[in-house]
């Protein structure tokens, strides 16, 4: 055993893992014990192609759901780890408001998962951005920690002050669509002294939780004018459609 396989495991024994919802002691990299596992709401099966939100049955080619069939996405395709309801809520809530950094870290390789069918060759890995004033008053955004993460698992580029919000928007919380997408209009653009970097490249964006895919949309839209190769996301979590 190298000395920095042991160090590794001194560490390991001092400071074990424990479970981000009930504290229980874990081996490995997940995250979380057997049984919150079990009671968490991760998306497996058929999955809508555009927005990542679960669908029924089974099929063999990339289906779309009725949302995004009656509203075209401008990016190419979406992922999501969980149905944000139960845990999945709690650990968006602590990591969103309470410093649990930790819970990014176990979600890189949960995003990584999400995303494997939909991952563009060479991409870029971007965040989608706070306004500086959310930033300042929230000390971080999460969803960078979340891209940083991913961008760690999967061996990425990650660019996470590519992508700016230049407008400052009220809470978007009980608004629809159409509401969203006039608030978020011109919020946000590539860094003109960046942009560069993205022509031609494939973006993958990150988020903790898609709604109504306004917010993605404006981002994307940014992008686009760069003439990036594509435009994917992932999310930590997507809305069901009962929300």
């Amino acid at each position: 055993m190298s000395w920095r396989s042991s160090i590794q495991t001194v560490v390991q024994t001092l400071y074990p893992t424990s479970c981000l919802l009930c504290g229980t002691t874990v081996e490995g990299t997940s995250g979380l014990c057997g049984k919150c596992w079990l009671h968490s709401p991760f998306i497996a099966g058929l999955t809508c192609n555009s927005c990542g939100t679960p669908l029924p049955g089974q099929s063999l080619e990339d289906e779309t759901c009725d949302d995004c069939l009656t509203t075209p996405r401008p990016w190419s395709a979406a992922r999501a780890c969980l149905v944000y309801e139960q845990n999945a809520r709690r650990l968006i809530w602590d990591l969103k408001y309470s410093d649990r950094a930790e819970i990014a870290t176990a979600a890189g390789g949960w995003l990584h998962a999400a995303l494997r069918p939909i991952l563009p060759e060479n991409p870029i890995i971007m965040p989608i951005p706070l306004h500086w004033t959310r930033l300042l008053k929230r000390k971080y955004n999460q969803s960078a920690l979340l891209s940083k993460a991913l961008s760690d698992v999967g061996k990425f580029e990650h660019q996470p002050e590519l992508l700016k919000r230049i407008k400052r928007t009220p809470s978007l919380v009980g608004l629809d669509y159409e509401e969203r997408q006039s608030c978020l209009k011109g919020a946000m653009r590539m860094s003109p002294t960046k942009a560069k970097i993205a022509k031609g490249r494939n973006i993958v964006l990150v988020d903790d939780v898609m709604t109504t895919g306004a917010t993605l949309a404006a981002a994307t839209e940014a992008c686009l004018t760069q003439d990036v190769g594509s435009v994917s996301a992932v999310f930590l979590a997507r809305t069901s459609k009962n929300d």
